[in-house]
């Protein structure tokens, strides 16, 4: 039996670790958010801080998809 597999782009690979790390940002974003249904107050800060942190990484992850994307779609 012969398997092959073929890359439409040059950044397939890239582009799916990429989105792999978005997914796990997202479910670490969906945590942080749970946290604060049973979080005391003085630890509210640190939970708002890491929200701050996850979204600035999940722009980051996007800006690179579309970086892809529009390198191999100009």
């Amino acid at each position: 039996m012969l398997t092959c597999a073929v890359a439409l782009h040059e950044n397939t690979f890239a582009v799916f670790e990429l989105r792999e790390q978005l997914q796990m940002l997202y479910i670490n974003m969906w945590e942080l958010l749970t946290q604060l249904e049973y979080v005391e107050p003085y630890q509210r800060v640190i939970v708002y801080e890491e929200i701050a942190h996850i979204q600035r990484e999940i722009e980051r992850v996007i800006d690179l998809i579309v970086e892809h994307d529009l390198a191999q779609h100009p």
